[in-house]
């Protein structure tokens, strides 16, 4: 089973209406960068990360896997999208062994996150934040909220 999971809503992004693709702004990139340091000076290990494929995750995960070098790289992957069902990817985080995060968009974390610690993906028990970093970890009678990180408390 997994051990740790790390949920990463992905930065702030461009309108629709100023670029249809929504890759991330300036401010977004900065703040993905400075979390990815601060991810690096306190430790933090991940064997892959992982995204929707969509342009803004994309781009979060990239600068996350610069700094992180996850081993098992930086992968799209199919069922993290907005409005995606959750429990496919909460059944295989269950049943992986690997530390893994997982760069995505509201609402899917917000559910699987609700879905992991209280078994339902309703209410939203974690209010996510471009570029923050939530982490989960996986014990013998269910997951647990270890920390969460902002980028308005990483200097």
């Amino acid at each position: 089973m997994a051990r740790r999971v790390y949920l990463v809503q992905h930065g702030k992004a461009k309108s629709e209406s100023e670029d249809p693709r929504r890759p991330l702004t300036e401010e977004g990139a900065a703040e993905v960068r400075r979390m990815a340091a601060w991810a690096v000076r306190a430790g933090l290990h991940v064997d892959q990360i992982r995204h929707s494929g969509k342009t803004r995750a994309e781009e979060t995960a990239t600068l996350l896997g610069e700094a992180l070098q996850p081993p098992q790289g930086v992968v799209a992957v199919a069922g993290l999208g907005p409005n995606d069902d959750v429990r496919p990817v909460a059944e295989a985080l269950s049943a992986g062994e690997e530390a893994v995060m997982l760069v995505g968009h509201l609402p899917f974390l917000s559910r699987l996150t609700s879905l992991l610690l209280v078994g339902a993906p309703e209410p939203a028990i974690v209010r996510f934040r471009y570029g923050g970093v939530v982490s989960l970890e996986r014990e013998e009678t269910g997951w647990r909220l270890v920390w969460m990180v902002t980028p308005d408390v990483v200097p």
